[in-house]
């Protein structure tokens, strides 16, 4: 890891060239003597940044603009900074919000001097990575119970457009934010500016804003920025991880926008597509990112990850390539959420390596997979149903039918973050409480309740004054 107390001090080649050629945002760029160092970012008179990708010949380099390339021609002269793009550390990044410059975008004073770092590492050796296994509680039911997530770990959030993923990590920040003792950092990568702002203003009034870093690469920026501002937001984490000894929850909504800008860049270099039209280096762009998400014998940085999913298909290169990273995996459902169902968790695709009795003890993975059976089940018996009726499905079946649609209805949960839609107010659910419901429901204790009464509620318990 590259690190110096301010980019200015970086002890480093500085060379000169002249642009070559320029094809949107790739520019190739001849230096008469000595080329510049790969990753070394290139700056022209304006504001223009190009980070050194490839060397072409031996005086000439190929480069990826960071910022628009509008105004550059052939024969400008651009000048190396000696140093690859760098962002500010610190706890003095709390409360802000910042782009893949290390530039502040909130309105408020700029970061200067102090410690900055090449956003630009690689991933610790094994043996300084920590093995234990521990829960980390969000308070969401359906998430706690069958697909619960590792401290430290992976976990993604797989969907298509509009079925609840921005939603579902806005809502595990509000949750979890308040009772972490340390730092939460939040990626955007390719989303949308106005996403952005609403979230910076909601953290604002949840009053968790002064412990948590805001980093975002919007859609409407250069590829090459989107491609680089998981890293950037990724170099904050580890500092808080390693220099400050803090726990790092760290977000990012849209890791498949990283992947995306990764095939921009990689057309744009002129490098033949693999599968379904992405890049060949997919997999080794992806893992050099993920690899660095891990936890340390003392402290850990634990992941969340909106998953965008190509025209809902989980066998899409991205998406399978994401899977292979992941100690938990949420698939949100676009039925589920026809059906009302919120969060659209679908139960039976989503799961956990976590989800062993030597990990979450005999009685929750008991009551797991009791839930997931029954739901199983009901999935199975949909087609009968819905040729023959109800009524002729055999009495057991019935019963396994009205248990499942209980269950269902008691794993939907109102979120703070969407009070002002539906009316209802947030519910944080513990897990001893999420056990206790699904138990008594499998056990028939509502059996001659209707099973309205428990859609949109917390705890088991609130159902009785649902009715009334």
């Amino acid at each position: 890891m590259t690190i110096a107390s301010s980019p200015s001090n970086i002890d480093s080649k500085v060379v000169c060239g002249t642009i070559a050629a320029i094809r949107g945002s790739v520019v190739d760029v001849h230096f008469p003597e000595q080329l510049p160092n790969l990753h070394d970012i290139l700056r022209d008179d304006r504001s223009t940044a190009i980070e050194v990708e490839t060397y072409l010949t031996p005086h000439v380099i190929r480069g990826l603009a960071l910022t628009p390339t509008t105004g550059l021609a052939r024969g400008d002269r651009l000048t190396s900074t000696g140093t690859s793009l760098q962002v500010p550390v610190g706890d003095r990044l709390l409360g802000r919000m910042f782009n893949v410059f290390g530039q502040t975008i909130d309105g408020k004073a700029p970061i200067e001097g102090g410690d900055w770092r090449s956003i630009h590492a690689n991933p610790q050796v094994s043996q300084e990575r920590a093995i234990a296994t521990e829960l980390f509680r969000t308070g969401i039911k359906v998430i706690d119970l069958l697909a619960p997530l590792e401290r430290g770990g992976k976990a993604g959030l797989f969907g298509g457009a509009g079925v609840g993923k921005t939603v579902l990590i806005t809502e595990m920040i509000h949750n979890v934010v308040r009772r972490l003792e340390g730092v939460s950092i939040f990626c955007g990568i390719g989303e949308r500016s106005r996403e952005a702002e609403e979230l910076y203003r909601e953290m604002q009034e949840a009053g968790v804003l002064a412990n948590t870093v805001m980093m975002f690469g919007q859609m409407n920026e250069s590829p090459g920025a989107r491609f680089r501002v998981g890293h950037a937001a990724l170099t904050m984490a580890e500092y808080f991880r390693d220099d400050a000894h803090r726990d790092v929850l760290l977000m990012i909504d849209n890791i498949f926008r990283f992947i995306q800008a990764g095939s921009e860049v990689s057309g744009l270099m002129g490098r033949l597509p693999s599968r379904v039209g992405y890049q060949p280096t997919l997999a080794t762009e992806l893992a050099e990112l993920e690899e660095r998400i891990f936890s340390t014998p003392s402290h850990s940085i634990t992941s969340v990850q909106a998953v965008y999913v190509p025209a809902d298909d989980l066998t899409d290169p991205a998406a399978a390539h994401i899977f292979s990273h992941l100690s938990t995996s949420i698939v949100l459902s676009r039925k589920r959420v026809s059906e009302g169902l919120y969060p659209a968790v679908d139960p039976l695709q989503s799961g956990s390596k976590l989800l062993t009795p030597l990990v979450v003890g005999d009685r929750h993975y008991r009551i797991a997979q009791a839930v997931r059976k029954t739901l199983a089940t009901y999935e199975e018996l949909k087609d009968i149903i819905a040729m023959l009726g109800l009524e002729e499905l055999a009495r057991h079946e019935r019963q396994v039918v009205y248990r499942a649609r209980r269950l269902e209805r008691f794993l939907t949960q109102p979120f703070f973050t969407t009070e002002q839609f539906t009316g209802l107010p947030g519910r944080l659910v513990e897990l001893e409480d999420v056990l206790d419901g699904c138990e008594r429901i499998l056990n028939d204790e509502f059996s001659d309740r209707s099973e309205t009464i428990l859609y949109m509620i917390g705890t088991i318990d609130e159902a009785p004054a649902a009715q009334d």
